[in-house]
C-alpha cells in the first residue's frame, strides 16, 4: 500500500515515514506545496497525510485543487492547529479525516487502515480467485485452505495483482504500488519478488494464477 506524506518537517517526516514503512507501507515524501501537486496528481496512492502550513501555501488550497481535479485519494490532514474553525474548514474543502499535531503514533496507524479501506467498501472483505482467498484488511492469504504467509513486500505485490485481477500490469505501475521513492527500477528485484510469490501462490495448486506477459507485464487469475 502506497502513501504520500506533504510534511516540511524533516525531522518528524523522518519519523512517520521510518514507523510507516516498519509496518508495511511505501511511503513517497514531499516537503513543499508544488511537489505534493506534482506527486498527487501523477501518481497511484491510498491515502495522502497532508500537513496544513507548507512552503509555497496551504494545505487546505491543495486539498482543494486536488478535489477539483477528480483526484479522489483519502486525505487526512496533519496540523498543529487545533481550532474547530481549522478542523471545519479541512473537511469542507474535502479532507476525510483530521489529526491534529503531536499526535500518537498508533492512532495515525488507525486513521490511515480506516482511510485506506473506504475505496474497498463496496468489495467483499474477502477476495476469491479460483481457490485463492485475500483478506486485503486484516493481511490474510489462503490458497486450498491452507494459510500462506507472505513478507510485507510479497503481500504488497499480490494486493497490486488483486486490486488489477484479470488486467496485464506493466512494471512501472507494480513499482508505483510496492516501492517508495527509494526503489531502483533498473535492478531485477521485482522479477525476484514474483517468483517469490509465485513459488507461494502457485507451486503445488491448480490452475496457475500469475501469469507473465513478456514485455508487457503480469496478470492474475485463472
Amino acid at each position: 500500500m502506497r502513501l504520500l506524506l506533504v510534511e516540511d518537517d524533516a525531522e518528524l517526516a523522518e519519523v512517520v515515514t521510518v514507523g510507516l514503512r516498519e509496518h508495511g507501507y511505501q511511503v513517497s515524501c514531499a516537503a513543499t506545496l508544488a511537489d505534493a501537486r506534482h506527486r498527487a496528481c501523477d501518481a497511484d496512492f491510498s491515502v495522502i497525510l497532508l500537513d496544513v502550513m507548507l512552503p509555497g501555501g496551504s494545505g487546505f488550497d491543495l486539498c482543494r485543487e486536488l478535489r477539483a481535479r477528480g483526484v479522489a485519494t483519502p486525505i487526512l490532514m496533519l496540523t498543529a492547529r487545533d481550532a474547530v474553525d481549522d478542523r471545519v474548514t479541512g473537511l469542507d474543502v474535502g479532507a476525510d479525516d483530521y489529526l491534529t499535531k503531536p499526535f500518537a503514533f498508533r492512532e495515525l496507524l488507525a486513521r490511515v487502515r480506516a482511510l485506506s479501506r473506504r475505496p474497498r467498501e463496496m468489495e467483499p472483505e474477502t477476495i476469491e480467485i479460483a481457490d485463492l482467498k485475500v483478506d486485503l484488511a486484516r493481511r490474510r492469504v489462503s490458497r486450498g485452505g491452507r494459510d500462506i504467509e507472505l513478507t510485507a513486500k510479497e503481500f504488497a505485490l499480490l494486493a497490486c495483482f488483486v486490486e488489477h485481477r484479470g488486467q496485464v500490469i506493466d512494471r512501472p505501475l507494480i513499482t508505483a504500488h510496492v516501492w517508495d521513492d527509494n526503489h531502483d527500477p533498473f535492478t531485477n528485484v521485482l522479477e525476484v519478488l514474483v517468483r517469490r510469490l509465485r513459488r507461494k501462490i502457485d507451486d503445488g495448486f491448480a490452475p496457475k494464477l500469475i501469469h507473465t506477459f513478456r514485455g508487457a507485464g503480469y496478470r492474475l487469475g485463472v
